[in-house]
């Protein structure tokens, strides 16, 4: 991790040096998304090959965009994952959460054991908990109304935070409903926003080299914007550091600045960094392993410049980084530390070793380190409490 130490101190003097030393074209590009023009695909692309000096100038001027726009203040949620169940017959490359009925340590909780986990959450300080798990063959439809409906009648104070763009297509297959209506009676049984999860590439291409029974890159953005105009608003992902290119992530980048033109439901865009060690699509030597120190940085910086004006919070992935990048990419661009989770499976199985749970005191603990403020947000990034 030595090669990473330049990324730790950014101003505005430090910013326009970084430029002073990079060529014409790209110093340019920098100064016009830094005034704040939209970064076009070619321009992005051009960012996304940097390397060396140019990227450090890339991250310096991300990190003054982002203390520009949201200011020094870098926010948590408390909240709890719920994954419940690992049945899942679709088998994604990535994943080594996933299981078969049959398996040994395949599991599914039931109704009462789901709102239970919110119960002890709520008592816990948990405003949010977050709800996905696999795809069981054969799964009755109703299932994920009966999930949220459970919590809420246990907790109808917490946001449930629930299902993927994945999941509400299984759960449109398997009633015959519309989508419309589908999601209509999620939320008026209390489901609050959807994780944008699901969303790996928004390539075909490269999403069928990674999961062929995964939804189309057209299913994803129909879920996600008849979510957005029924009110139902939802945060954005990427998955990166595996079989795609830089072309990719500046395409999908675009994409969802594109709906959240159209619909304004973004609240957030998490990148997600493969986690490559258990998973299938790495042992058959199909993926690289993971991104490097470099993409991650890149990532978040170019997450800041070509969705600066439409989606303002960028997180990043503690549990999937660890403790020294999570603050590294916070300084290449990034605002938000994610989530307490309590619980973590799906990065835990593939690999990733940064733990389960970061207590509020942790995160206050490393964002000072920083020089930046903590602050306990919503959901929806309502602040709640800053911790000055």
């Amino acid at each position: 991790m030595s090669n990473i130490a330049w990324a730790l101190e950014h101003d505005r003097a430090s910013a326009e040096r970084a430029l002073a030393r990079v060529p014409r074209d790209l110093a340019r590009i920098l100064d016009a998304a830094w005034a704040g023009r939209e970064v076009t695909f070619e321009e992005g692309l051009r960012l996304a090959r940097t390397t060396g000096e140019e990227l450090r100038a890339l991250v310096a001027v991300a990190d003054q965009v982002r203390r520009e726009t949201v200011g020094d203040i870098v926010t948590y949620v408390v909240n709890r994952n719920i994954n419940f169940t690992n049945i899942c017959f679709v088998g994604c490359s990535f994943c080594a959460f996933s299981r078969t009925p049959k398996e040994r340590d395949a599991y599914a909780l039931t109704l009462e054991q789901i709102a239970e986990k919110a119960a002890e959450a709520w008592r816990r300080g948990a405003t949010e908990v977050c709800v996905q798990g696999g795809l069981p063959p054969n799964l009755d439809g109703f299932f994920y109304r009966d999930i949220v409906r459970a919590i809420k009648t246990r907790v109808p104070e917490i946001h449930v935070h629930a299902f993927s763009p994945m999941e509400i297509v299984y759960g449109v297959e398997r009633t015959g409903m519309a989508l419309r209506e589908y999601l209509l009676m999620l939320k008026e049984n209390g489901l609050d926003t959807l994780p944008g999860t699901a969303a790996e590439i928004l390539d075909d291409d490269v999403r069928w080299r990674i999961s062929r029974q995964k939804l189309t890159v057209a299913q994803w953005v129909e879920v996600i914007t008849t979510a957005h105009e029924l009110g139902i608003r939802s945060t954005s992902t990427m998955m990166y550091g595996h079989v795609e290119t830089p072309e990719h992530w500046v395409r999908h980048l675009l994409l969802l600045r594109e709906i959240q033109k159209r619909t304004g439901g973004f609240t957030e865009f998490v990148p997600l960094g493969f986690v490559p060690w258990n998973t299938a699509l790495y042992k058959i030597g199909k993926a690289r392993p993971g991104p490097t120190v470099e993409e991650h940085l890149k990532v978040h910086a170019l997450a800041r410049l070509l969705l600066r004006g439409w989606i303002e919070n960028i997180q990043v992935s503690w549990v999937k980084l660890g403790r020294a990048l999570s603050q590294l990419c916070l300084q290449a661009g990034a605002n938000d530390y994610g989530g307490t989770l309590m619980e973590e499976n799906i990065s835990r199985l593939a690999g990733a070793t940064a733990g389960e749970y970061m207590a509020p005191e942790e995160f206050h603990a490393r964002i000072r380190e920083l020089g930046r403020i903590p602050a306990e947000r919503t959901t929806t990034y309502r602040i709640r409490r800053i911790f000055a």
